[in-house]
């Protein structure tokens, strides 16, 4: 855990943390990823209003607001907003949830899995991820445009 952050873990597996973010939703992502490449790029096509941000798990963002844990397990998406952090499944679909539109709708329907087993099929996918989708040598490059969304 890192000092001057206070975090309490909730009944239903999720973190929050006593500190609120200013800049609004941020995905954490493996930046090294070419499937979290994937879902990053996806959620910037697909954000209308343009609130959720973006920082790599490598990065001092995720260093300053997240567990060691968090940082080490690369295989690990991590979703905060408003204090909250969801980690896996909980925070894909969390993600889809503030797309908004039909990417609501699909966030319901698979809010209506039960999150072990969503897990389940998220451990699948994460376990060959760079298999299928490779690994870069480096963290995701934003454009000029993109990068107000991007934190470190």
């Amino acid at each position: 855990m890192r000092p001057g952050i206070a975090t309490r873990r909730r009944r239903d597996g999720h973190t929050r943390t006593a500190m609120s973010d200013p800049h609004g939703p941020i995905l954490f992502f493996d930046g090294v990823c070419g499937l979290c490449s994937l879902l990053v790029d996806f959620s910037l096509r697909h954000d209308r209003n343009g609130r959720v941000r973006f920082a790599p798990l490598q990065g001092t963002m995720a260093a300053a607001l997240l567990t060691d844990a968090d940082i080490t397990d690369l295989d690990t998406v991590v979703f905060a907003d408003d204090g909250v952090l969801v980690r896996r499944s909980s925070a894909v679909v969390e993600l889809l949830r503030q797309l908004g539109g039909p990417w609501r709708f699909l966030a319901t329907l698979l809010w209506l899995v039960p999150r072990p087993l969503r897990d389940v099929g998220y451990r699948i996918v994460a376990r060959s991820r760079y298999r299928i989708f490779g690994r870069k040598d480096t963290c995701r490059v934003p454009t000029l445009r993109e990068r107000e969304r991007f934190l470190d």
